[in-house]
């Protein structure tokens, strides 16, 4: 039924709208499940390639029977700050690094970072992430390694001269700014191609089309990017009916 465990049946449903290469939705849709449940289920279990019904179904009885062997047991039993559910955040955290890991982060990559993004401090050291992740301090600094290279992350020393790995609202800009520039080599390249095929072959036309989308692409992302900035630095304003309509400035809240 929606909303309860994934049952056995269900889990033979998914292998086999994977194997038909279904999306995520349409699997979802047959299930009466949100498509939330369906790609958690399948990155959790090996993923779209090597998702198995039967592993799959052992595998969740055997977190949950962990999880009632020990209730007292692990992080999401510490106290949470702001009277916040520790089962509820456990399970918002799960569904967050599930949505990175389909959008192409490794999984313990994708932990360190969720575990970043919500921390109210927005920074935590190797030995708190270890300790929060409860995994060896090389994970940690395998993925935190991978982090810094896409500038999603970046590092400093605290009063006690310890490594902090902070996340904040510049590095999400400088992260998506990096991205869109990642292309350049690409456009570059492609272009050479041209030259080297002859400009008016297909094989040149193809490249050549490829190198203007890409441009374009690039081009558009790190104009509304820098348009867009200022929304990573503003607090949000309290809920209200209000709060919907749009301002008198392009759709944007009134201020």
């Amino acid at each position: 039924m929606p909303g309860g465990r994934l049952t056995q049946q269900e889990r033979q449903q998914i292998a086999l709208g994977l194997a038909d290469s279904l999306p995520y939705a349409e699997i979802a849709r047959s299930l009466d499940r949100p498509t939330s449940t369906i790609t958690r289920e399948v990155m959790r279990n090996g993923g779209p390639t090597a998702y198995r019904a039967d592993l799959a179904h052992r595998a969740t009885e055997r977190r949950a029977h962990r999880r009632k062997a020990a209730p007292s047991r692990g992080p999401e039993s510490a106290p949470q700050p702001h009277g916040r559910d520790a089962e509820a955040v456990a399970e918002y955290e799960e569904t967050f690094t599930t949505v990175l890991m389909a959008s192409g982060l490794p999984k313990m990559t994708a932990r360190v970072l969720t575990c970043l993004f919500t921390a109210d401090a927005g920074s935590l050291t190797a030995s708190q992430l270890a300790q929060r992740l409860q995994v060896s301090p090389a994970s940690i600094s395998k993925a935190i390694t991978f982090l810094e290279s896409q500038s999603l992350v970046r590092r400093e020393r605290d009063e006690g001269r310890r490594d902090r790995y902070v996340v904040d609202d510049e590095l999400f800009y400088q992260a998506t700014i990096a991205s869109a520039r990642a292309n350049d080599e690409l456009v570059k390249t492609a272009r050479q191609g041209v030259a080297v095929l002859g400009r008016d072959t297909p094989a040149a036309t193809r490249l050549e089309n490829i190198a203007r989308f890409l441009d374009f692409i690039s081009e558009s992302i790190t104009r509304a990017a820098e348009q867009a900035r200022e929304v990573l630095h503003t607090r949000p304003g309290p809920a209200s009916n209000d709060a919907a309509q749009p301002g008198p400035d392009h759709g944007q809240p009134a201020v």
